[in-house]
């Protein structure tokens, strides 16, 4: 499942990602013909693992996978995202990059409003051939 539409930009520490698919009615995550703002944090995750490869080019990521090992202080300013106006903005910073382990804090926003924050921390591993 692919929900971003873009990376707007990047660099070793940050990413901005735009997406458009909370309008979809096709979109995955919906649940009773809505779909629910704490779907967001499938959205900073997605965020969040396309930074970890963008900034690990140069190592071999062929059968890795990432998790969301755990989430904090997520803050939700809506219910709802499919009947926000607009795009969706999708920011991460890095706080921690380890070897196999990374944290991050995120903002989502529509318009001007930040709809959603957060921090998490993703885990990558291999999975066996």
């Amino acid at each position: 499942m692919r929900l971003l539409a873009s990376v707007e930009r990047w660099d070793r520490n940050t990413i901005s990602c735009r997406a458009t698919s909370h309008h979809a009615s096709g979109n995955p995550l919906r649940c009773a013909e809505q779909l629910p703002a704490i779907a967001g944090l499938e959205y900073a995750a997605q965020a969040m693992g396309v930074h970890v490869g963008l900034t690990n080019r140069d190592k071999e990521t062929n059968r890795l996978i990432g998790y969301v090992g755990a989430v904090r202080n997520v803050v939700l300013a809506v219910e709802r995202l499919d009947n926000l106006p607009g795009d969706l903005h999708i920011e991460a910073w890095r706080l921690v990059d380890g070897q196999d382990s990374f944290m991050y804090q995120f903002t989502l926003s529509a318009g001007n409003r930040e709809i959603m924050s957060g921090r998490a921390s993703i885990f990558v591993s291999r999975i066996a051939a």
